[in-house]
């Protein structure tokens, strides 16, 4: 006993002498900027801008603070840290602090102002050792607080502690903001601020914490560039959930509703006139349930319509981060896409496609994205484009993150109803019968760039070399057009998928919207971006009827029931016996976003731009047909830049479009050719790889 008393006094002589030395030594201050209309606050610490949710704390623990009460508008960025044993070392310490650093991109060391070391919950007794101490004073925190079951007696009586006894569950380990009065300590979660540097995003959000799942809008911007900021919540606040979505960061396409916020459709003059959303949409909340953060809305062509970047007039269009950062984004789900490629904190963003909106903004910003197969996800509470050819995908730069996301995601409660779908019932199964065949579409191949066809050429080599896959050339076009009467052709199926889409989104947005915009200001027409300007204006009401809705929605099930027959179908051996390969995207040549620098069509490309031996676009064929069409970068070629007059690379992708149904066969598919080494992750930044 007399040992240890001379242990402790020799501690607490040591821990006197690092506290004066340690006096000296500053860390980053913490600088409050502003506080926003919700009650946060932002504020600086070192060279990083944080937002702080001190509307709703995280966690409010009760007890006698007087001793280290802050002042009123004062923050005090704090660690929490949890025991992991019953004694605490140095050893222990560092290592967690040291995980924070190099697992989190949020957390800084001007956090460890204060430090709470809390009870993990298996503990009943804790205790510092000597080499903790020592660490601790070297730390030189402004705060230490301690639960209470390391015990009064086990510390030097001149070590400065306060100890908390009213811990809450709701605290996870990682980085706040404190705010300490007499009687409580409010403990905030904090994000770090983002900039939005590419403007893909409309506006960040976050969590309100309110107990009602409501989300709070990010009304701050970067001044100096304009760039909105992004709240990103720190990783480590997730390490400990076993939810499959633990602390994936996802952008939303602001056609989804979510609680607390107004869904715009890339529309001004529809945000005037909608009311803020009260219920989150099931595909978002899907997410959220399996552990996803949301942080913003990107930006979308006004009510996913198709438009060229120089026709976007509400919003600016969202930059590319490939080769000249000068490339088209594409158009419905464009700021998702481009996100996605621009942003190492961003891990995911959830998008729809109806005629490409997934897939061709994978396309241009080398990342992968789906279009589903028709019924795959509800579109319940997204604002509609064609409703039986509505759908939602995901993008992401990594294949086993992708796949994993998928398979959590798409579950067969929350699959469209038939009624809307207007086709049978959806059977997805997570299939590992692979294809026999690739049917490579003379229609739409060979690549326009011939580097870029190589970089297809050799993609196909592997893929077949891994599955024993064979190859053949199949036009499509030729195919259905050499079809007996009963099978609807292409006019017809391009007239009736266009009707489906006309008619639905004008009864569920332009409708509304003119008649409210009419009421409100003087029998005015809506301001609109010219996509959708001239057809609501003209819209004949006594022509596009529910008759003729009906009898389109039927010629489409009669394609969709002839190409599962004839075309792409099951056996026992495979869930979709082959595959068809096509390009949705720019053929390995630059599209701009700048509509003159597209001139020379030898060097460039505009979008969307059927080729002349196809009798369709073939972004059009899984609208039409129902089917699963997924983009996939596979690799990247020079050309040079009409921007900055150097070389730069722009990725090169190939869509694959499988049977109804087979989405999971593909997305397994595409786990074996990571493994195999074939697909790889692609960075963010002006190369994709």
């Amino acid at each position: 006993m007399g040992f240890l008393n001379i242990a402790f006094r020799d501690v607490a002589l040591l821990l006197r002498s690092c506290l004066v030395l340690a006096a000296s030594t500053k860390r980053a201050p913490w600088k409050p900027l502003q506080t926003t209309e919700y009650g946060s606050v932002a504020f600086e610490l070192g060279n990083q801008t944080y937002l702080a949710n001190t509307g709703h704390p995280k966690a409010v623990l009760m007890g006698n603070y007087s001793a280290v009460e802050s002042r009123q508008d004062s923050l005090v960025p704090v660690t929490v840290i949890f025991a992991g044993n019953d004694v605490v070392t140095s050893e222990y310490l560092q290592g967690v602090v040291a995980s924070y650093l190099e697992g989190d991109d949020v957390f800084s060391e001007g956090f460890l102002e204060s430090v709470y070391i809390a009870n993990n919950g298996t503990s009943g007794s804790l205790t510092l050792d000597a080499s903790a101490l020592i660490y601790l004073s070297d730390l030189a925190p402004r705060h230490l607080f301690l639960d209470t079951s390391f015990g009064r007696n086990r510390l030097p009586s001149d070590f400065p502690v306060t100890y908390i006894s009213a811990p809450s569950s709701n605290l996870t380990a990682g980085p706040y903001a404190a705010s300490i009065s007499e009687s409580s300590i409010a403990i905030s979660t904090v994000y770090r601020l983002y900039r939005d540097s590419h403007r893909d995003f409309l506006y960040g959000i976050y969590d309100s914490n309110d107990g009602s799942g409501t989300f709070t809008p990010v009304s701050i911007h970067q001044s100096r560039f304009w760039d909105p900021m992004i709240p990103v919540p720190s990783r480590i606040y997730s390490w400990g959930d076993t939810r499959p979505f633990a602390g994936y960061r996802v952008a939303i396409k602001d056609l989804f509703d979510i609680k607390g916020l107004v869904t715009s459709g890339g529309s001004q003059a529809w945000a005037q006139i909608t009311e803020v959303a009260n219920e989150t949409a099931p595909a978002v909340q899907r997410t959220v349930d399996l552990g996803g953060v949301l942080v913003g809305k990107y930006k979308l062509a006004q009510f996913a319509s198709g438009a060229d970047p120089w026709d976007w007039q509400d919003e600016h269009y969202p930059f590319n981060p490939r080769g000249d950062g000068w490339l088209t984004c594409s158009a419905s789900s464009s700021g998702g896409g481009c996100s996605v490629a621009a942003y190492d904190w961003l891990d995911f963003a959830i998008g729809s496609d109806t005629g490409s909106s997934m897939r061709r903004p994978a396309a241009v910003s080398g990342t992968y994205g789906n279009r589903p197969s028709q019924g795959m996800m509800t579109l319940e509470r997204v604002i509609p484009l064609g409703a039986a050819t509505d759908t939602a995908g995901v993008f992401s730069r990594n294949v086993h993150d992708w796949v994993r996301f998928a398979k959590h995601w798409y579950i067969p409660e929350l699959c469209q109803d038939t009624s809307i779908t207007g086709l049978s019932p959806l059977d997805a199964p997570d299939s590992y019968k692979f294809p026999r065949r690739i049917l490579y579409l003379t229609d739409y191949l060979p690549l326009k760039n011939p580097a870029a066809e190589e970089v297809l050429q050799a993609f196909i080599q592997n893929m077949t070399a891994v599955f024993g896959m064979t190859v053949e050339n199949l036009n499509l076009t030729a195919v259905v057009g050499n079809t007996t009467d009963e099978v609807p052709k292409y006019d017809a199926l391009n007239n009736a998928t266009e009707i489906i889409d006309t008619i639905t989104q004008y009864q569920e947005v332009g409708k509304p919207l003119m008649a409210a915009w009419s009421s409100r200001y003087d029998g005015r027409f809506p301001p609109i971006d010219p996509a959708r300007r001239l057809g609501w204006r003209e819209y004949n009401e006594s022509f596009f009827t529910d008759a003729l809705y009906n009898q389109s929605l039927a010629i489409k099930r009669t394609a969709v029931d002839w190409f599962e027959s004839n075309i792409l179908y099951s056996t026992s051996e495979s869930c979709s016996e082959s595959i068809m390969l096509w390009d949705i995207g720019t053929g390995g040549l630059p599209s701009y976003r700048e509509e003159s620098l597209n001139s020379n069509p030898n060097t460039t490309t505009f979008l969307a731009v059927t080729p002349p031996t196809a009798g369709i676009s073939g972004a059009s064929l899984c609208p039409i047909y129902g089917c699963v069409d997924m983009t996939i970068p596979i690799g990247q070629v020079p050309y040079a830049s009409n921007v900055t007059f150097v070389e730069e690379m722009v990725p090169v992708t190939v869509s694959v479009i499988a049977k109804r149904g087979c989405d999971f066969m593909l997305w397994n598919m595409w786990e074996r050719l990571a493994d195999e080494g074939v697909l790889r992750t692609v960075k963010t930044g002006r190369t994709a790889f």
